[in-house]
């Protein structure tokens, strides 16, 4: 068994622990969805983190998880093409994706909760505060977009200095994962090779790249296609100040288009990947947050 495999194999079984568990939800015929939630029914308030593009649920939000499965009822979902998750549909838009999380939601019997949405996850979140809006009572984002548009995409690879967007998120060699891993974290230690390589072929990073070049390819839009929906949700902006795929430029032109409904910070040395980057300071941050949509619900 790889390093990963068994590190995995111990952190699904703290994960039961806490009162989580894994289920696979088939949303229609070739459609599944793989969830970690609550093994019992709960009356504790819906809390559902949606990944980005490099690992799945329970990787990307382990420390989350652990830290608000006491007070909430947490939800991991994979998304399409990531973990569990799979289809035979040709549909790639991030419209269908916030479609089988809602209905996978659905059928787990939650009809309220808050999102938390990192990266490709945030996008995929943005969709389910504006098509479903009685399902998402509040929103996280997580250094994202509501949707890359040539500008934003453009700006992204100028800032990173790379030239193509998909070889870029979706490495298939040893030193092309060990460049993500730079780009995308404030300071990320520079591991053995056998561990990148461990993360590619083991940790699925290497899985379905053709279907996930086609779901990066289904995100992007012109400027002139884009206009900004209007959200009844509070969503709030919790970024890493040294994000460089999507900088805080982004997130402060994003708060204005949102308007009044938006709330905007960022935490001091962190970078894209700022859940993983610094854990327990954006845990504090958004333990606050939470508490805030609590004690001051919307009322538009």
């Amino acid at each position: 068994m790889s390093m990963l495999k068994t590190y995995e194999f111990f952190l699904h079984g703290l994960l039961k622990l806490v009162g989580l568990s894994p289920r696979k939800i088939e949303i229609e015929p070739g459609t599944v969805i793989n969830v970690w939630g609550p093994t019992k029914p709960t009356k504790k308030p819906a809390l559902v983190f949606v990944h980005g593009v490099g690992f799945d649920g329970v990787l990307t939000w382990q420390f989350q998880a652990f830290a608000f499965a006491k007070d909430y009822s947490v939800y991991l979902p994979d998304l399409l093409f990531f973990g569990g998750s799979v289809t035979d549909k040709a549909e790639r838009s991030a419209a269908f994706q916030a479609e089988c999380v809602a209905k996978a939601l659905w059928k787990l019997g939650v009809d309220k909760c808050t999102v938390v949405g990192l990266s490709y996850g945030g996008m995929v979140s943005f969709k389910m505060a504006e098509m479903y809006p009685e399902l998402v009572e509040s929103m996280v984002a997580t250094c994202t977009v509501m949707s890359v548009t040539e500008s934003i995409r453009n700006a992204g690879t100028n800032r990173l200095g790379i030239s193509d967007w998909g070889e870029f998120m979706f490495p298939d060699t040893v030193e092309g994962l060990e460049t993500l891993m730079q780009l995308t974290s404030y300071k990320a230690s520079k591991l053995p090779k056998w561990i990148y390589k461990d993360l590619l072929v083991k940790g699925g990073l290497i899985d379905y790249k053709k279907e996930r070049l086609e779901l990066l390819e289904a995100l992007q839009i012109s400027d002139n296609e884009f206009t900004v929906p209007c959200f009844k949700q509070r969503i709030h902006l919790l970024w890493g100040e040294n994000d460089m795929l999507f900088d805080l430029d982004t997130a402060r032109n994003m708060k204005r288009q949102i308007g009044e409904n938006a709330s905007l910070e960022y935490i001091e040395k962190a970078g894209h990947n700022v859940p993983l980057d610094r854990p327990f300071e954006y845990n504090s941050r958004l333990k606050k947050i939470l508490a805030s949509f609590s004690s001051n619900p919307n009322n538009v």
